[in-house]
């Protein structure tokens, strides 16, 4: 359990509304505070225990006038079902090398980034991310981040890089940040490994949870984390187990 922590301390800001990316004709519009300082690890957690995510040294949420679509969502990794669905998925990727790196962006990374961005979000708000934008993401963090690389060891893409994530560390669980991948290796499924993996890496490690960001009733782009039974949401300020017949 996170201790509270002193948000009469804090300075909270609106950004202007903008065109929503994943509801077609609704606007957007955040609430963040900075996410720096010693205590960033702690206020860290307590802000992403309330819907918070982390944006490099900012934490943000949706606070869009007349919508609560964004929801919060998280795998309590240890009840986790490892289906049959998933453990093909988890066999197909048995080759890969999976390895922890620092939160430092390579050039590796970001032409990855770049394919996978081109193929699957040419429309959206990160398309034109630079290799100085991206470096931003990965290493302006205040708290424990680090990355995941994932890589071919046979074949004749041995040793390319075939995904990689960006984490966040809480005391509960592990927070993922951003993940991109091979787009042009779709028989693999390694949008759905990352997340499987992980929640592998949070039961070794021994953490409770692995936050999956928001989730969008609706939306077609956040469809897929509604697959990762069970589930919990947070609603009314509570974490509840997920019900699809909510929805």
């Amino acid at each position: 359990m996170t201790k509270p922590f002193p948000t009469k301390n804090l300075r909270f800001f609106l950004t202007t509304p903008t065109p929503c990316p994943y509801l077609p004709g609704r606007r957007e519009r955040k609430v963040f505070t900075g996410l720096d300082g010693p205590n960033a690890e702690h206020l860290h957690g307590m802000l992403t225990h309330s819907g918070f995510r982390r944006s490099q040294t900012i934490a943000y949420r949706p606070s869009c006038e007349g919508c609560e679509a964004c929801i919060s969502a998280r795998v309590p990794a240890e009840q986790f079902t490892f289906t049959r669905r998933w453990r093909k998925i988890m066999a197909r990727n048995a080759d890969l090398a999976r390895s922890l790196r620092p939160a430092q962006a390579t050039e590796e990374q970001y032409r990855l980034l770049r394919r996978y961005l081109v193929s699957r979000h040419a429309q959206g708000g990160m398309a034109e991310m630079s290799m100085r934008d991206y470096t931003a993401m990965v290493q302006e963090t205040a708290v424990r981040t680090h990355i995941v690389e994932y890589r071919y060891t046979s074949g004749p893409r041995k040793n390319e890089l075939a995904a990689a994530a960006l984490v966040d560390v809480l005391s509960d669980g592990l927070s993922l940040v951003y993940s991109f991948f091979d787009p042009d290796d779709p028989k693999r499924s390694l949008g759905a490994y990352t997340i499987l993996d992980h929640i592998q890496q949070a039961r070794a490690a021994g953490f409770g949870y692995v936050y999956l960001g928001y989730w969008i009733p609706g939306s077609e782009k956040m469809a897929y984390k509604a697959a990762f039974q069970p589930m919990e949401l947070l609603l009314g300020g509570a974490w509840r187990p997920y019900t699809p017949v909510e929805f």
